[in-house]
């Protein structure tokens, strides 16, 4: 399983292709691949990466869930996974996310690329930049994990 920490500004260049950091690409390059599926946040203003073998393992999840007899279930199901699409990156790195996506995120040349462990989130650089919390915030919710006892 893939490991992916840290956050790095990339620009995208005249065509739209976005270069992989190269601490993510050794990461993805110990795991033998260079296809990602991509997919909107359900509940950030961001993009999940997830690198092929992962997103298999957590669409196994959800489907080892879902009742496909159930109408309702089985239409969650559905628009979940055909809102993903596979990206790859080429030899230099460069990866092209669809306008789609990047458009539900209001992404334009400047983005952010954050490991967060078995994935990487793609934020605008405005969003990412607007979205995070202090220091105390998360001190004070990381302590409310473990009722109010560190660990």
């Amino acid at each position: 399983m893939a490991t992916f920490i840290g956050d790095f500004v990339c620009k995208a260049d005249a065509k739209g292709r976005i270069v992989l950091p190269s601490f993510f690409k050794k990461v993805m390059t110990a795991m033998e691949e260079i296809r990602f599926v991509v997919r909107k946040d359900l509940h950030a203003n961001c993009l999940l990466m997830y690198p092929y073998p992962d997103w298999e393992a957590h669409v196994e999840d959800i489907r080892s869930r879902v009742n496909m007899y159930d109408k309702d279930q089985n239409m969650v199901y559905r628009q979940y996974v055909r809102a993903a699409v596979e990206v790859s990156y080429d030899g230099n790195g460069r990866m092209l996310i669809p306008k789609r996506l990047m458009d539900k995120i209001e992404a334009d040349k400047e983005v952010v690329l954050v490991g967060v462990d078995n994935k990487i989130e793609l934020w605008s650089k405005v969003g990412f930049e607007e979205g995070g919390m202090s220091d105390d915030e998360l001190g004070a919710k990381m302590q409310g994990f473990w009722g109010g006892s560190e660990k």
